[in-house]
């Protein structure tokens, strides 16, 4: 359930989002809305294969909709006063119910859910880490997602195309931001914003420690910069991704070559 691929540098892709697998089980709860998996990061990890070498990449092939792995494990919200997604999701990015009725998780299971599949992501995200850090007094894990560019349930108009978070700048280097940011700026027709409507994850969150040589920064791209459409079937556009890969190909350069 979790894909480990283990390089030499000192850059950590974590990929939370980008599994659509279901047990069977669960699947059979879920509603029409729910089945169509409506919220995945759709294509991310083949967005992001091959551009940069001795990169180490930790994905789960899990659904968000069976535990969301970006989520504090204790299920406490990331964004106060604010529509959001839960532990174990009851709704989808727009609001609407993802399961049949009655057939929401208990407390109970989702704590089961937690074990088997929240658990052991971060396990091996946090063992990756630090088998980084001990080979070169630092690591930059790298937090990789997608959503769609318009969802008013969980924010007004259109979302900028490349939405870096950092938490208000404590999860990573000033220097770290600044290059990636630097990046963004340059990149010809796309738009950006650091710790706007997103502002970094609990997995940026809670590994971003730059004090201990952890640093960590999410990415959150809108899906409008490398999909067809933000509809089913969410196909790839092999040009407008190629395009894309353009701009994230030297974030990754900077970011291989940083240097506390």
């Amino acid at each position: 359930m979790i894909e480990v691929v283990r390089g030499h540098g000192s850059l950590v892709l974590g990929l939370p989002h980008t599994g659509v697998y279901v047990p069977p089980e669960i699947e059979a709860r879920l509603n029409e809305t729910g089945r169509a998996l409506a919220d995945t990061d759709w294509h991310i990890e083949r967005l992001y294969d091959g551009l940069v070498e001795g990169v180490t990449t930790v994905r789960t092939r899990a659904h968000r909709y069976v535990i969301d792995v970006n989520r504090a494990p204790d299920g406490e919200t990331l964004y106060p006063g604010q529509n959001t997604t839960g532990l174990v999701p009851l709704t989808d990015f727009d609001g609407l119910p993802i399961w049949q009725d009655g057939e929401e998780p208990d407390a109970a299971e989702v704590e089961a859910r937690r074990a088997a599949y929240h658990a052991p992501y971060h396990a091996a995200l946090a063992a990756e880490l630090e088998r980084v850090r001990a080979r070169h007094g630092f690591a930059i894990l790298y937090d990789c997602h997608s959503i769609r560019s318009r969802i008013p349930f969980l924010f007004d108009g259109t979302l900028p195309d490349l939405n870096i978070g950092t938490n208000g700048g404590t999860t990573c280097a000033p220097g770290i931001v600044e290059a990636v940011e630097a990046v963004c700026r340059a990149a010809h027709g796309y738009t950006s914003v650091t710790d706007g409507r997103f502002k970094g994850g609990w997995t940026t969150r809670h590994y971003g420690r730059p004090g201990e040589g952890l640093h960590a920064i999410q990415m959150e791209l809108a899906q409008s910069t490398y999909l067809a459409a933000e509809t089913p079937p969410w196909a790839y556009d092999a040009r407008r991704a190629e395009r894309l890969r353009s701009t994230l190909r030297p974030i990754f350069d900077t970011l291989s070559d940083w240097r506390p």
